[in-house]
């Protein structure tokens, strides 16, 4: 279960640095970096972006309990629960924005995301599923994720990305800030238009 864009022996860490740039730009980034949780994770294959000034993001309107680590540093996890049932693992961009993490390809620790999914087979196509996958919950909100348990990896190579609106929001919805690795059969939902971006 590989799609290339990981090495196991040729593995490079990200620096919190990395992070740190405007939410659509991050979240295009993402794609095909590996991501683990405790040792358990795979190859980022879909992302949203959500920038300070978006309706759509939790941020729009200012800090509160609920999103105040979307206004901490770039590379912080930010956490929260959808509509009081899936946790949803987002990573904090420049500027008050965050791009959430929709789908990855496992490649470590199959075992048991297939226990923590009680052995669906879609272990992490959908932002729900992914945070069950890794264990993720309340607890790593407003950790950041350039340290333990979190550890990410840059690509070994260039991703074919496709772009699209993003999904399950009211407002907003014309922005194309929904990004994706074109062809990957991880993805939450296929891409309405299938339109490849220039690796950034």
């Amino acid at each position: 279960m590989t799609s290339g864009y990981l090495d196991d022996h040729d593995l490079t860490p990200l620096p919190a640095a990395f992070f740190d740039r405007a939410a659509p730009e991050l979240a295009m980034r993402l794609i095909g970096v590996s991501i683990f949780v405790d040792g358990v994770g795979g190859v980022i294959v879909e992302t949203e972006a959500y920038t300070r000034d978006d309706p759509a993001s939790h941020s729009f309107r200012g800090p509160t309990l609920r999103n105040a680590a979307m206004f901490g540093p770039a590379g912080t996890a930010y956490i929260y629960r959808s509509y009081g049932l899936h946790w949803c693992f987002n990573i904090v961009a420049s500027g008050g924005g965050a791009v959430l993490l929709r789908a990855l390809e496992p490649t470590a620790g199959f075992d048991i995301m297939l226990q923590r999914r009680g052995g669906a087979s879609a272990l992490c196509s959908g932002p729900g599923r992914l945070a069950q996958a890794l264990a993720i919950d309340a607890s790593h909100d407003a950790l950041p994720v350039d340290q333990k348990p979190f550890s990410f990896s840059d690509r070994s190579c260039e991703p074919n990305l496709t772009v699209g609106p993003r999904i399950g929001i009211s407002q907003a919805r014309e922005k194309p800030w929904r990004f994706g690795l074109q062809g990957s059969p991880h993805l939450s939902r296929r891409f309405p238009v299938s339109r490849r971006l220039p690796v950034p």
